[in-house]
């Protein structure tokens, strides 16, 4: 398992901006083509995500340097996906499996290996999360608020409470299907502690990772998705204890003074997976 803790996006039209963002710290780079490139500047961009990615010996995240994806223009007739081999296509705003299969044809007919990451963010694709996380080529589900608020007419609070249902619902057919979700962004970058006070919420939630749009966010969002030394201790205890039941024909044992069963060893067996892809063990 690769983390996916931090997902970054960078503008696509800006070199220099993808090149220091492959420096970071961030677990994942998204060299941005959409939202983050006015409409006079696609090609621009286009042609510049090509060279970066040329220059990129690893998109996968499997060594030292992040994972790089590349999140796609709906409107681009299908022109986004000729720049090149990233790890994954992100596709915007995706409603249906229709829109993944989209994304993966696309793919295919270039003669990539490349998966396919979906970001559910109106109405339409929250109702459709579970057959959108469950297309084939998905490696990860996005779950992107403002544009759901926007379609929805909600209006967007700190709290978030007016979204609290699609966040759940997609964080569900993420783990439903078997892939990675992402969680939405903190839109002020400057506002550190509540970046912190989300991210922990996205980890209550069951998200493995969470976006960011400033450098300056990666290092919070790294820190609350990888659990702390004494939580990776408590599940070493769990699993060593579930071991040991498991010789003696016992089903549920004793830890720490607590009684463990089934659901605390899949949350033990949870946290050393974070823990392994944190590089902790």
């Amino acid at each position: 398992m690769m983390a996916r803790r931090s997902v970054l996006f960078t503008p696509g039209d800006e070199p220099s901006m993808m090149e220091k963002a492959l420096e970071g710290d961030s677990d994942v780079v998204v060299f941005d083509l959409e939202d983050a490139v006015s409409p006079d500047r696609k090609e621009d961009a286009r042609e510049a995500v090509s060279e970066v990615l040329d220059s990129v010996d690893d998109v996968s995240g499997d060594g030292d340097a992040p994972e790089v994806w590349v999140r796609v223009d709906p409107s681009s007739t299908g022109d986004d996906y000729g720049v090149g081999r990233p790890s994954c296509f992100v596709v915007p705003k995706a409603e249906s499996a229709d829109d993944v299969r989209g994304g993966a044809g696309e793919v295919t007919s270039r003669g990539l290996d490349c998966g396919v990451v979906p970001i559910v963010e109106s109405a339409q694709g929250v109702l459709n999360a579970d057959e959108i996380a469950a297309s084939e080529t998905v490696e990860a589900v996005v779950f992107g608020a403002e544009d759901l608020a926007a379609d929805v007419g909600a209006s967007r609070t700190k709290e978030s409470n007016e979204v609290s249902y699609a966040r759940q619902k997609v964080v569900t057919a993420a783990a439903a299907a078997d892939v990675d979700g992402v969680d939405t962004l903190w839109t002020d970058f400057q506002d550190t502690e509540g970046l912190r006070r989300d991210a922990e919420w996205s980890v209550t939630l069951g998200y493995d990772g969470k976006l960011a749009i400033h450098p300056s966010q990666v290092e919070v969002v790294n820190e609350a998705f990888t659990p702390s030394e004494d939580r990776v201790e408590w599940a070493q205890r769990v699993l060593e204890a579930k071991d040991d039941a498991a010789g003696e024909g016992k089903g549920v044992f004793e830890v720490d003074g607590e009684m463990v069963d089934a659901p605390l060893i899949s949350q033990a067996e949870q946290v050393v997976e974070r823990a392994r892809a944190a590089e902790m063990l």
